[in-house]
């Protein structure tokens, strides 16, 4: 299993121009790794984090968008995965991190915990698709993660975190939001 911090801490040593769609546990230990103008929180939607990703992709197709979801947060809209895979934008790659447990909500178990999105995914039409369980492996993955040319998605099997809830506060702050629409404009 992977510690979720030691992936996403890789993950940012290597961002440039990527949009990055972080939700909930995801969200706020990026927030607290890397805090950049092209970051967006999905905190609140539990469920539409790979909904804004596509919709971020489609209107920004020169630029790569990274989703940081989580399983529970896409059980909650795993109808995703089809419309995802129908419109196959090529600068999307959609991470989902599971530890088989509500995270941010206590640690609740999610129903079905050892649901496989990766044959989800492939079943829904993705073609490159993974699913890792060792920090080597996810950094044997990276380059295609931020840069490939097509459309990817990746479970990455983690380690439970701390048990939420956590203050998004911090994530929703006006000159945050401000700051990736000027990133967006350009």
């Amino acid at each position: 299993m992977i510690n979720r911090r030691e992936a996403l801490q890789f993950l940012s040593r290597r961002v440039t121009d990527q949009i990055v769609v972080a939700t909930y546990s995801s969200a706020t230990d990026w927030l607290d790794i890397i805090d950049r103008p092209l970051n967006y929180f999905s905190s609140g939607a539990m469920g539409l984090a790979s909904s804004h990703g596509l919709g971020l992709a489609l209107a920004r197709p020169e630029r790569r968008v990274i989703v940081l979801d989580g399983d529970g947060s896409l059980l909650m809209n795993l109808g995703t995965l089809v419309t995802i895979a129908q419109v196959a934008p090529r600068n999307l790659t959609h991470l989902v991190f599971q530890n088989g447990t509500y995270e941010a909500n206590g640690g609740h178990p999610i129903p079905n915990q050892g649901v496989d999105f990766e044959a989800h995914a492939r079943a829904a039409g993705m073609r490159d698709t993974f699913t890792v369980s060792t920090l080597k492996d996810f950094e044997a993955r990276s380059e295609t993660i931020l840069a490939a040319d097509h459309l990817v998605f990746g479970c990455i099997k983690i380690e439970q975190g701390p048990l939420g809830p956590r203050s998004y506060k911090e994530m929703y702050r006006h000159e945050r939001r401000m700051a990736l629409r000027e990133a967006l404009a350009h």
